[in-house]
């Protein structure tokens, strides 16, 4: 048996189609695009996948209505960015499981190699970190509206294989352009942790990458120089200078992104006191 393929787009030609090579061997595609400008859609149809458009709202918001909206011909679905690619071996791995009807998982997590400038960045990109890209629908749902964490209604389970991330295929205006987009979302979950939230201080010895790397994120919501110590952590603690240069130019990116989230939070409290931005 195999499994049913959702991918999400926006303005994705650059990186769709080796996407979607990499995962022909489904007879169960879907594209749900949000109104692209560009070929993504053709490209899409030429394919043979569904086409399916939404306006986007947040990350959670699309994986949402992707799971719950959208009728698939098999049980798992397998959700893989538009710039990440599918090697054969993580492919066998998705089969053998979409075969055994007697698995109790409901979603399976994923390690990937980021590549940048041709190199997999292992360092720099905290690497393992475990993404959810295999699933049962009916029994999911996500929690947050970016960076989202899913939560299922049984056990979950991890992929041995990575697939490849290849996030600045379509340059370095575009990367901005996307953490622009998600660094406001940030803002407002980071204002909202900081309002409600706490930091769960043993979760932070947790042995489970996905607690330890949440109440890492709560303790950062409340440390100063965030954008400095981002860069500090990545680039010395977790080896990121291993990377060579190219290490150092995606870490300096990171603390850049952490930046525009730290100005946002400030504009959005500046705002709701009705002061001037």
């Amino acid at each position: 048996m195999t499994t049913s393929v959702l991918i999400m787009t926006l303005n994705e030609e650059a990186n769709l189609p080796a996407c979607l090579a990499s995962v022909a061997w489904s007879d169960d595609i879907v594209v749900l695009d949000s109104f692209s400008t560009d070929r993504t859609v053709e490209i899409a149809k030429a394919a043979g996948a569904r086409v399916i458009q939404r306006t986007y709202d947040s990350e959670g918001g699309q994986r949402t209505f992707a799971l719950k909206q959208i009728e698939y011909k098999h049980p798992w679905v397998y959700m893989p960015d538009a710039d990440e690619v599918t090697p054969p071996d993580f492919r066998d791995e998705i089969l053998s499981i979409a075969s055994d009807p007697g698995r109790p998982e409901v979603f399976f997590t994923a390690r990937f190699k980021n590549m940048f400038m041709g190199r997999w960045i292992r360092h720099s990109s905290l690497y393992p970190t475990w993404q959810p890209r295999l699933f049962r629908p009916d029994r999911v749902h996500f929690e947050r509206t970016v960076h989202m964490r899913c939560v299922g209604d049984g056990p979950s389970g991890k992929l041995t294989s990575h697939y490849l991330h290849y996030s600045f295929n379509k340059g370095l205006n575009a990367w901005y352009e996307k953490h622009n987009r998600y660094s406001g979302f940030e803002a407002r979950e980071t204002l909202k942790s900081l309002r409600t939230g706490k930091v769960e201080w043993r979760e932070i010895l947790s042995g489970y990458s996905e607690v330890r790397r949440r109440a890492l994120k709560e303790l950062s919501f409340r440390l100063p120089f965030r954008p400095a110590l981002r860069f500090f952590y990545m680039y010395v603690l977790r080896g990121g200078f291993l990377d060579g240069w190219e290490g150092y130019t995606y870490c300096r990116l990171l603390a850049a992104y952490e930046y525009m989230i730290v100005v946002k939070v400030t504009e959005l409290r500046r705002r709701e006191r009705g002061l001037p931005v």
